[in-house]
């Protein structure tokens, strides 16, 4: 599961889509409708949240609005808690700048025009970033830990 802590409007094609399925599992998991994932790190900061399921909506609606955008059709309708509040949950830079990263090294394979726009590691409007390393809750290998 990946939950892009980037801003939607970075995220390519594949990225966007994945992160919507994901985010909509994340959802699921967080109501307790499903048994698995339920003890999946990328969720702690959405139950840290004071309203996770508020949380998640937010998050999905994010989403939404980038892939409306672009001229996708992602169903509204999906997400449990519509037009959610901002919960600003916090994302470290040391954070953001791993997951831009990250993402480079997929576009440079799966979509390489879309490479120039991966200049800066901009927080989705669910986050707010604030200084600091690699989340602990990352369980991905580090490019570069330092």
């Amino acid at each position: 599961m990946r939950l892009w802590s980037l801003a939607p409007s970075i995220l390519d094609r594949a990225a966007l889509i994945a992160c919507w399925r994901e985010g909509l599992l994340a959802q699921k998991v967080l109501a307790g409708g499903t048994r698995g994932y339920t003890r999946h790190p990328q969720l702690e900061r959405f139950r840290d949240a004071a309203d996770p399921a508020a949380a998640i909506g937010h998050f999905l609606g994010a989403l939404q609005v980038e892939a409306t955008a672009r001229g996708y059709r992602f169903d509204a309708t999906r997400i449990g808690v519509a037009d959610a509040d901002n919960p600003l949950i916090p994302v470290t830079e040391g954070q953001l700048a791993y997951e831009l990263e990250w993402l480079r090294t997929k576009v440079i394979v799966r979509d390489p025009e879309w490479l120039p726009r991966l200049t800066s590691a901009a927080a989705a409007p669910s986050f707010v970033a604030v200084p600091g390393p690699i989340e602990a809750w990352e369980r991905g290998v580090p490019l570069d830990a330092s």
